[in-house]
């Protein structure tokens, strides 16, 4: 399993429940990444996309305790998620957030995949500084790029310390 997610400069994820940048190349990234896999998130992220419908062309998996949706498969607990998860390809599955998801998920994810954007955001909601856990260390950077006026790097974190799905 792994993270897919982009932060600014303060390692900020979000702002008012949504992306803090438009930034279509990390979108394409993001989309070409995580076609047909399954991507894990929050109920407050679901709510975030168009219409609060569901990606399409891949499975999604909502944590959440107490919503319902009949176009997403939806667990209750992280023991549910863990059940749910052993049905699919450890390598297709992709941890997309929010905040409180990544923080309870981040110690299984084998790679986290960070685009860098080389901004301040303003975020209100924020992920670890993965430059000052021992437990990640970088193990790709791209040069940077410039796209849509800001200068972004696609990084990849390996996890040293995971944990394993129980």
């Amino acid at each position: 399993m792994r993270a897919i997610l982009h932060v600014d400069k303060e390692w900020g994820i979000g702002k008012n429940n949504d992306l803090m940048f438009s930034i279509p190349l990390d979108m394409k990234f993001f989309r070409e990444t995580t076609i047909n896999k399954v991507v894990v998130m929050g109920n407050n992220t679901l709510k975030s996309f168009p219409n609060g419908a569901p990606l399409k062309n891949r499975v999604n998996i909502v944590l959440s305790r107490s919503a319902e949706n009949k176009d997403c498969i939806m667990v209750k607990s992280l023991e549910d998620l863990f059940v749910e998860l052993k049905k699919y390809d450890t390598n297709d599955i992709y941890v997309i957030g929010g905040a409180s998801i990544y923080k309870e998920l981040l110690p299984y994810c084998s790679e986290v995949l960070v685009t860098k954007v080389n901004a301040i955001g303003g975020a209100d909601t924020f992920f670890e500084n993965l430059d000052e856990n021992k437990n990640f260390s970088l193990i790709y950077e791209s040069e940077p790029l410039e796209t849509n006026g800001y200068i972004i790097q696609f990084t990849t974190y390996k996890n040293i310390a995971l944990k394993e799905i129980l």
